[in-house]
């Protein structure tokens, strides 16, 4: 669409120059017929002569304003055409700006090209055949009796030059690109070129040949040194690389570079064998840019980053110090050093943790502008789906995290305490963003996520024990026939003999309720040891038994159904007690 609209564009300013020439040419006859007229032995008129004479100088002054205006036409049209350059032998000559008769600029452009070459195919040519031939406001260039191209006064307004000076430049450029074409493909360059070839693959052969007589030698004196000097990597006695991988590692990288010379050594050659010959002389520029274009590249983007990459810098070392400065205050505030009132120690690391996350965040946010190809729509595009997978990819995770500092800041328990998480019971070990670790009293290690942490009731049995102490309570059942006097001084006397029970406050009993059969009482007493719940548990149950046995007292729990006489009870016999 651009092109039709540059090519309609063109054809307007052409046809207002063509317009511009008519008109020209038509006020030419009449100032030569004025001119003729006037200077004529039958002109008399004093008052016809000065009439000739104004309209003689009106001729030439619109003369001169429509050159003016011509010159301003191709000046503005130089903006939509860029002209076709004439390339007979790889180097442009020179460019055309405009067809000529039934021709295009790009068909006139071709026929040119085909005209020289075809004149510098001529065996019996010779450079001073090319002549310049004026012919009614026309100049023609030819060579070898046959017309190469014309040049006209259009030709000369585009190029800012007469014509005259223009065919003379033209001729000389041909003239001189065709000796040198010659010059190139005669037999006597050929043969030297392909002399100066076969020296070159000569020369490479002998650099090859020396670089693996090099590499075989560098790999003889690492097998010698193997065992000697090449003992392998070890750290504070791990063996980290063996001997052996340490020798295959060095030989896999002189190999490496064996093979990377040489292949450097054939690529630097080829350009040199390449320029050699005419006809393959632009190869040599292509290949060579294969390598020095993004060399080129790369210097240059490292040139103009470095004022981005001193910012980068200054951030980096800015936002250190402020991670050092916080790590100050959070261990002066987990070891104790430092308070401040309401702020519990056990917070410190969490949150220098959180305020390090997103210090980096914010800190890689100021960053990220500085970054080389940080506007690029592909960094950007790549940014953003990384963005969504880690976003879906770590929904789950991301709850937790967030779960477990929540906990952190509720502070529900802390490590070592016994707790109750759902059906979990067992002492805690560990917390972390994403799960609490446990250890039951079988020693098992049960891992529960934080957001099941969140989402169940926990109880934890440490937090008020060492200052109030923790009240362990077991149920028995005792029959109406025994007075509850006599249990609860049996229960308070069992309970006050096991270890890790408190003597102060004494033990206690509770009626919890009157079945139809027996009593219910509850045991209730003191520890400040809730992580030996179990061990206390079985030395209760064992007084229990004992105390109420030595009494003589059954315990009914829950039912005890039996058909004996009234002598048999439901104890040990006393010898066995």
């Amino acid at each position: 669409m651009d092109s039709l609209v540059t090519e309609q564009k063109l054809t307007e300013q052409a046809d207002r120059l063509q317009k511009i020439k008519e008109q020209q040419s038509q006020d030419s006859l009449r100032r030569l017929q004025l001119e003729n007229r006037l200077f004529s032995d039958e002109l008399e008129d004093t008052k016809e002569k000065q009439a000739l004479l104004t309209e003689l100088y009106f001729l030439k002054s619109r003369d001169s304003l429509a050159l003016v205006e011509r010159k301003r036409k191709v000046d503005s049209m130089r903006v939509l055409n860029p002209g076709i350059p004439v390339r007979p032998f790889k180097d442009t000559l020179f460019t055309l700006y405009r067809g000529i008769g039934g021709f295009s600029i790009h068909e006139r452009a071709n026929a040119v090209q085909t005209r020289i070459k075809t004149l510098a195919d001529l065996y019996s040519f010779h450079a001073d055949s090319i002549r310049v031939v004026e012919n009614d406001n026309m100049w023609y260039i030819t060579g070898a009796n046959d017309m190469i191209m014309s040049v006209s006064e259009e030709d000369a307004l585009w190029m800012n030059a007469t014509p005259n000076a223009l065919a003379m430049l033209f001729a000389n450029k041909i003239k001189g690109s065709i000796t040198q074409y010659r010059d190139d493909t005669s037999i006597t360059k050929l043969l030297k070129g392909i002399g100066l070839a076969a020296l070159v693959l000569c020369l490479v052969s002998l650099i090859v040949y020396g670089i693996n007589k090099l590499a075989g030698y560098t790999r003889r004196l690492v097998l010698r040194n193997k065992g000697n000097k090449l003992t392998g990597i070890r750290i504070r006695g791990y063996e980290l690389v063996s001997a052996t991988k340490q020798v295959r590692f060095i030989w896999t990288l002189f190999n490496l570079m064996k093979w990377l010379f040489i292949l450097m050594v054939i690529y630097l050659a080829l350009p040199i064998v390449f320029n050699l010959f005419p006809a393959t002389e632009g190869f040599a520029n292509v290949l060579l840019s294969y390598i020095l274009d993004p060399v080129k590249k790369i210097s240059m983007a490292v040139i103009n980053y470095l004022p981005n990459l001193i910012t980068v810098i200054v951030i980096v070392i800015i936002f250190r110090y402020i991670f050092k400065i916080l790590k100050y205050f959070a261990n002066e505030l987990h070891r104790g050093a430092l308070n401040i009132p309401g702020f519990y120690a056990d917070w410190t690391l969490p949150t220098y943790q959180i305020l390090r996350v997103l210090l980096t965040a914010f800190m890689l946010i100021v960053i990220f502008p500085y970054l080389p190809g940080s506007k690029s729509p592909i960094f950007q595009g790549v940014s953003v789906f990384i963005g969504i997978l880690f976003t879906f990819g770590s929904a789950g995770a991301l709850g937790n995290v967030i779960a477990g500092l929540v906990i952190t800041y509720m502070r529900p328990f802390s490590i070592g305490d016994r707790v109750k998480i759902g059906d979990v019971q067992g002492d805690i070990i560990e917390k972390t963003l994403l799960v609490t670790r446990i250890r039951t009293i079988k020693n098992e290690v049960i891992s529960v996520p934080n957001s099941q942490v969140m989402n169940s009731h926990t109880i934890n049995y440490s937090t008020d024990a060492p200052d109030k102490g923790l009240i362990l309570h077991t149920t028995i059942t005792i029959g109406y026939d025994v007075p509850w006097q006599t249990v609860h001084k049996l229960a308070i006397q069992a309970a006050s003999t096991v270890q890790y029970i408190e003597v102060e406050p004494h033990p206690f009993v509770l009626q919890t309720s009157l079945d139809d059969y027996y009593v219910s009482y509850q045991i209730n007493a003191y520890t400040k040891q809730p992580n030996k719940q179990a061990l206390i548990y079985s030395e209760l149950h064992k007084n229990l038994l004992d105390q109420f046995h030595t009494a003589g007292v059954e315990i009914m729990s829950p039912h005890y159904r039996v058909v004996r006489n009234n002598e048999d009870t439901a104890m040990p016999p006393a010898d066995d007690q």
